[in-house]
């Protein structure tokens, strides 16, 4: 069979020559503008790749595909290697095109398309293969992994051709310090790639896909991926929440504990100031809420919440001031309370020298009744308005006693006025002195 096949391709090979000695003389000079044209293909391993052959100008001049190993695949319209993977697309005088199926990498290399002119013209299309990665792997992952320890993990990938390139990702971000190596396969034609990822894990990466992604011209732009989920184990971490910022005397607050970890924590505990909570009945736990149904100053503490898993133990602590209930009364009903506070004087007046005045209390019935809590400016307004009236109250019972301390005297001399002369109101005047002597005078 391999000397009938060599025979073939001689005597393809003499008749071409044949013909075109026969035909030289008469096409020196058109053959001199004719050339074949060809072009370089790039095909996938396993795909199909198709050479193609074309001359402008052809005077009716033979062409010929031939492959690396320099063997005839065809000669014009006629096949002279037996391999059924080559087939014709089209033949003509202009054009010489033919096929390869089921590409391999061995068939790699320079192809010849000879235009047997004079000299024979050829020109040269190089085919080039493209080897696939395979599915790439990673190894070294383990689930689950404590919070804080290393991770160190490895993607590997092999067959590509050229050498593939492997990149990192979390989520959709990508990791760019690792370490990336390149081997050469034992058909020295692939490559093995690999590329490893160190990192420390937190609890942010639970639940995060780490990917490893193999990109390759041979992949159509579809790159080949493998994935692992991390599961990440981490203590409780506590938070806790007031139903409202601003607890008051009467209302009822929830304290929502707010726990997270991997696993999931246990039931919290809840106590207060470093013991059991003091009123069961009035404060109830409800599932990682304390409900406290209506607060009272007792309820003033430090509450801690405590939550528990595997890994550990976390807690939190909420510390609680009631406050006041504040009042309702507005400012401008307080005012007209302190301009209507009643000053009572009272001045006691004797027709004896003995003068007497007496000064009530003041008092103010209207002023802050049923107030529950201290308003400084109630206050100084009060103080205001109470000197102000003791002062005045000072100032008209000075004029007043100094007023009567002028009668007084003159009523003393009247024994002397009614007298007919001199001596006698002499007389009556003493006799006032003597019974003066009984009487007192009080100033006040």
């Amino acid at each position: 069979m391999i000397w009938k096949r060599s025979a073939v391709l001689r005597f393809y090979s003499v008749c071409g020559l044949l013909l075109q000695a026969a035909a030289s003389k008469s096409k020196v000079k058109g053959s001199q503008g004719q050339f074949p044209l060809t072009q370089n293909v790039t095909v996938v391993e396993g795909g199909t790749a198709i050479l193609t052959c074309r001359v402008d100008q052809n005077d009716n001049t033979s062409l010929q595909w031939s492959n690396p190993a320099q063997q005839t695949l065809y000669f014009d319209d006629k096949k002279a290697l037996r391999d059924n993977r080559i087939e014709l697309v089209r033949a003509s005088w202009h054009e010489l095109s033919i096929s390869v199926s089921d590409v391999s990498l061995s068939d790699e290399g320079q192809y010849t398309c000879s235009l047997f002119t004079m000299p024979v013209k050829t020109s040269k299309a190089y085919l080039t293969v493209l080897g696939v990665p395979e599915k790439p792997q990673i190894s070294g992952f383990s689930s689950p992994v404590m919070e804080g320890d290393l991770m160190q993990l490895t993607c590997k990938t092999s067959g590509s051709k050229p050498a593939a390139d492997i990149r990192w990702f979390k989520n959709d971000k990508e990791i760019k310090d690792v370490k990336y190596l390149k081997e050469e396969d034992a058909n020295r034609k692939t490559f093995t790639v690999s590329s490893t990822l160190d990192f420390r894990v937190d609890r942010s990466d639970d639940g995060v896909a780490v990917i490893c992604r193999v990109d390759h011209e041979s992949l159509n732009a579809t790159p080949q991926v493998a994935m692992q989920v991390l599961e990440i184990h981490y203590t409780p971490s506590v938070k806790i929440i007031p139903s409202t910022p601003f607890p008051q005397e009467g209302q009822p607050l929830i304290l929502t504990c707010e726990s997270k970890g991997k696993p999931l924590p246990e039931p919290v505990l809840w106590t207060k100031d470093g013991g059991e909570l003091p009123d069961p009945d009035r404060m109830v736990v409800s599932g990682r809420e304390l409900n406290i149904l209506f607060l009272n100053k007792t309820d003033n503490g430090t509450y801690r919440c405590e939550a528990t898993n595997t890994i550990g133990q976390s807690s939190a602590e909420y510390v609680l001031i009631v406050h006041d209930v504040p009042n309702t009364l507005l400012s401008t009903t307080i005012i007209p309370s302190l301009t209507t506070a009643t000053v009572t004087t009272t001045v006691a007046i004797t027709t004896s020298p003995t003068t007497s005045a007496t000064t009530s209390s003041i008092r103010d019935p209207n002023a802050l009744a049923g107030q529950t809590g201290p308003d400084h400016a109630l206050i100084g307004g009060i103080v205001a308005v109470v000197v102000f009236v003791t002062l005045c109250s000072i100032f008209l019972l000075g004029r007043y006693l100094a007023r009567h301390k002028g009668t007084y005297l003159t009523n003393e001399a009247k024994g002397a006025e009614d007298a007919p002369d001199a001596d006698t109101a002499i007389i009556n005047a003493e006799g006032s002195q003597v019974n003066a002597e009984e009487k007192k005078e009080y100033f006040i």
